[in-house]
């Protein structure tokens, strides 16, 4: 018999503005904070460069930019949170990180349609916790390599 803990799944929560999004805790690798990146030429506006992890050459995402939403500058404030999906691995610029949450799934909720390239794009679920809904990150769709490999 599968208890209740079975059906709950982990996820690092954290903020980009006022709005509250999260990713699954079994893809996140680290925390860091921010640090310069070297830039891509011709990259992408949300690919904010490139940084070197113990040998390992990673590109940095802004989400809020990748989301349509309005970016500050970069800070010592800002957190990067290094992310595996599937053989890749990458790191998305948050304005910070608050929680590690554990979800049920009568928490879990579809993304609404809204429009026909809509957030349902960019957002896998969302999460509803009291008074927050919580947008989970689609990991797939946020580097533009992965975007045309998913289409």
């Amino acid at each position: 018999m599968a208890s209740k803990e079975d059906n709950v799944e982990k996820f690092v929560k954290f903020r980009i503005g006022k709005q509250e999004f999260c990713v699954e805790m079994e893809a996140t690798r680290e925390l860091r904070s921010w640090a310069p990146t070297t830039a891509l030429p011709n990259a992408n506006e949300y690919v904010i460069g490139i940084i070197n992890l113990r040998g390992n050459i990673l590109p940095i995402v802004n989400l809020a930019t990748r989301l349509g939403l309005p970016a500050s500058a970069q800070s010592d404030r800002h957190v990067v949170i290094v992310v595996q999906n599937q053989n890749e691995q990458f790191g998305i610029l948050v304005d910070a990180v608050s929680d590690i949450i554990s979800v049920g799934p009568d928490d879990i909720r579809p993304v609404p349609e809204v429009t026909p390239e809509g957030a349902e794009e960019l957002f896998k679920q969302v999460i509803v916790q009291e008074e927050s809904i919580i947008c989970q990150i689609l990991l797939d769709r946020l580097l533009p390599e992965m975007d045309e490999c998913a289409a």
